[in-house]
């Protein structure tokens, strides 16, 4: 296993397919990768010199990947919900974003990630009605 930029890659795997286990980082970046620093398509990871890996992480350190990306999609969702978007608005629910029917497929986002927007629901405020119906006929 090599250990790159904070991410373990198989020896024993072609260079563009262990390239896909850095976040950020898709097939076509790979191959685009990979022919930037004129590597045969079906050379492997563990057949790199030294040089050709200095030359990588040099390739790899001036992206954006993994964490700064991260914190990037987050910042840029934050500030979305910030100036409240529309966008913004259905991330904050949990809810499909590019206008996706939600009327079948999104049920498991509707059930786990909006679960905070019914806390008071109508079964709760019926349920504390009735604790609280005695204290206001006392009244």
């Amino acid at each position: 296993m090599l250990h790159l930029l904070g991410v373990n890659l198989p020896d024993r795997k072609i260079v563009s397919v262990a390239l896909t286990y850095f976040y950020g980082i898709g097939p076509q970046t790979a191959r685009k990768i990979c022919s930037q620093l004129s590597l045969h398509r079906e050379c492997k990871l563990g057949e790199l010199t030294e040089s050709q890996l200095n030359q990588l992480s040099g390739v790899l350190s001036e992206m954006s990947i993994e964490n700064d990306l991260k914190r990037k999609v987050a910042a840029n969702v934050r500030h979305l919900r910030e100036i409240g978007t529309y966008v913004g608005k259905r991330h904050a629910m949990g809810l499909p974003v590019h206008g996706q029917k939600t009327r079948n497929n999104a049920t498991t986002a509707k059930k786990f990630n909006g679960s905070w927007l019914r806390q008071y629901s109508t079964a709760r405020s019926a349920m504390f009605g009735e604790l609280q119906s005695p204290v206001s006929k006392r009244l």
